[in-house]
This record gives structure tokens, sequence and C-alpha cells, in this order.
């Protein structure tokens, strides 16, 4: 499983300060994502989850020069999110730097959009589903029956998705849900947060998923990225 190191972009700059050596008392914060982006690729990242927030809230990318300096700084992929919400914002994207892609929940309602996304994206498309029942309920489904979340991962597959971002809203991912979702669909699972520490990221790792993007735990210093590695092995 591979431990993907999150920024949250936001005026240009990490949401979240970066204090690697916070537990330590050693090293300087910094929220340059470039930086932070840079010092995790010379620890081993694969790749690194960039989250345009601005974009989120304005539907529109709105963080690309952002994402093009961390693209200039580190020769690995870069999975952005955020702001995606039509096939010209991911040509935007992946025009500032991107190499994958992850667009809202919302998609799931235009099968239209959705069709246009996966033409522009393909494989490199990811879908960002929640699946708390609660949240599925209160989805503004414009259907007459709401799906069940494994209906509803199995109607994206049958569309073309091949990488679907689970989050949970901070709270503990259900690794029995996890574990049956990567037997069942031939998508790549990627988990979103749900993993305060190591130990925690080895229960995510048994139940298969591809991935485990962490932000928050990383930049504070809560988590160190080469024992999350290890643990995720």
């Amino acid at each position: 499983m591979q431990v993907i190191p999150a920024i949250d972009l936001e005026d240009g700059r990490s949401r979240i300060v970066s204090w690697p050596g916070a537990a330590e008392g050693v090293g300087a914060p910094t929220d340059r994502p470039d930086r932070i982006a840079r010092r995790f690729v010379e620890q081993g990242a694969r790749i690194i989850h960039l989250v345009d927030f601005d974009g989120a809230r304005a539907g529109a990318p709105v963080n690309l020069a952002a994402i093009g300096a961390v693209a200039a700084a580190v020769a690995v992929p870069l999975q952005v999110a955020g702001g995606l919400e039509s096939a010209d914002a991911i040509r935007l994207a992946f025009a500032a730097g991107a190499t994958r892609v992850v667009v809202a929940m919302s998609i799931v309602v235009d099968p239209d959009r959705l069709a246009a996304c996966l033409e522009v994206a393909g494989d490199w498309l990811g879908v960002g589903l929640d699946p708390r029942p609660e949240r599925l309920a209160a989805f503004p489904w414009q259907r007459p029956v709401v799906p069940t979340f494994d209906g509803l991962v199995g109607e994206l597959v049958d569309r073309g998705v091949r990488r679907l971002v689970l989050g949970h809203g901070g709270s503990a991912p259900d690794t029995d849900l996890l574990a049956r979702l990567v037997r069942s669909y031939d998508a790549e699972i990627l988990v979103a947060g749900g993993a305060a520490d190591v130990p925690a990221i080895g229960r995510i790792r048994d139940a298969g998923v591809a991935g485990l993007i962490l932000g928050e735990p990383l930049l504070s210093g809560a988590i160190d990225y080469p024992a999350a590695e290890e643990a995720a092995a």
C-alpha cells in the first residue's frame, strides 16, 4: 500500500503549515507546497495528492499556479482534487501539471458529465465518495430510490471509473467494507485519512487498499513518513 502525502492548497500556500521536525523540536515550518512536496519525495513518496481548497469552494480550479510550482519541484505524479467539476476544469489541471484527477461525488448524478470527464482523463480519473450511510441518504439524489454504497460503486465501475477515493469525515474507515470493495470490483481503492497513528496504517493496509492519503498527521509530524511507509509495506 502506498502512503500518499496530501497538501491542501489555499491562496497558493499549504493550508496547514508543515513542521516535520516538530516532535523532535527540530526543523523549520513552511507553508510552501513545493518545498513540502519535495521533502516528502526525498523521503520516498511516489505520488503527491493536492487539494485545491479554493477551487472546491468556487467549483472551478483556482490554485493552478501552486500546482504548477509543485509539478516543477518534484518528478512524481500529482493527484489533484477540488474544483474539478467539468472536462474543461480537468484540462486546466492537467495543463498545470496534474497527472491524475479526482472529481467529487456530485458527478454520479450527471452521467453525461462523467462520460465527458472520462473522455479527457480516462484511467487517470478518480471519483471521491463518502461511504457513510447518513451521507448517502442526505445526498440530493435525482432518482426514486437511494442507491446502496455497493450499488453506487458498481454503477461507477460499469461506467468506466477505475479509481475510487473514499473519505469518511475523519473517523476510522470501515475495513470490512474496504476489503469487500477490493475483492469485488475492478477498481483501485484509495482511502483519504482515518489514520491518526502508525498502527492504524497497518489495519488499513490489511484491507488490501492501494493507497492511504494522509495530510495533517504527516505535515504536523504526528506520523513520521518513513515509519508510515514501513507500516504500509
